[in-house]
């Protein structure tokens, strides 16, 4: 159960953080003007009206906003904050290993930046 929390609310941040809540009530906003229009005309009609950008309600107008806000308040200054760095940390021994040198973690079988060689120059031929 906890575990099941855990991951519900890891999931929850991950979208709140990227802004995906905005494209949920803009679908919600979608559906809601296809069903009104189409009580009133023919579906393919009623599509093409929901979709025409001329033609917002309001909650898209709240959430073309909303999203406009959420990009300005983007860091875009070059100070890096709007980026989180990732590194690889060490691994905690699991069940019967012996000893610190038999852990490995995903990023021991990566390349680092100092391994990799520089590309070639000029890029390889293909002969026809």
């Amino acid at each position: 159960m906890r575990r099941k929390l855990s991951l519900i609310t890891m999931l929850a941040a991950w979208l709140l953080a990227t802004g995906s809540h905005w494209d949920l009530v803009q679908t919600f906003a979608w559906g809601r003007m296809l069903a009104n229009y189409s009580q009133t005309m023919p579906l393919a009609q009623a599509v093409k009206l929901t979709f025409t950008p001329d033609n917002l309600c309001g909650l898209c107008e709240s959430v073309s906003e909303a999203k406009q806000q959420q990009d300005a308040a983007l860091p875009s200054d070059g100070t890096g904050f709007g980026k989180i760095p990732l590194v690889c940390q060490p691994v905690p021994a699991l069940f019967g290993v012996s000893s610190p040198a038999e852990t490995w973690a995903l990023c021991d079988l990566a390349p680092t930046v100092r391994e990799r060689h520089p590309p070639p120059v000029p890029p390889p031929q293909t002969l026809v």
